[in-house]
């Protein structure tokens, strides 16, 4: 059993920026680990992605203004959000998984209930 707990959600203006942070329940295993969004109507994407060995891969639109990082001894999963925009707005979730990932949201086991970014002109 894996439990995810993201926080630090907020509203901001364009331009601003926000840190989310996720806390994992401690375990030993070393999981595949991603942020995702929402938007209503839309379908859940994938933002940025760390694998197990500790690269990332980041979608297209949040290349150059999101990172991604951890840290283990913590259990927790950042996303850092620079120059955010109007389209970042969203339910903005943390997911982790055990086995092989990519930034598939079909591909992962374990979820956290969001925490809702805003972004306002």
């Amino acid at each position: 059993q894996v439990s995810l707990e993201e926080s630090g959600g907020g509203s901001v203006q364009a331009g601003g920026s926000l840190r989310l942070s996720c806390v994992m329940s401690p375990t030993y295993n070393k999981y595949f680990m991603a942020w995702f969004r929402q938007t209503p109507g839309k379908e859940r994407e994938g933002v940025a992605l760390m694998n197990a060995d500790g690269t990332t891969r980041y979608a297209d639109p949040v290349k150059g203004r999101f990172i991604i990082s951890e840290d283990y001894s913590k259990y927790t999963l950042y996303l850092d959000m620079n120059n955010l925009q109007p389209e970042d707005t969203g339910m903005y979730y943390c997911a982790a998984e055990l086995n092989r990932a990519s930034m598939n949201p079909d591909d992962f086991g374990w979820w956290g209930h969001g925490t809702q970014v805003t972004v306002s002109l």
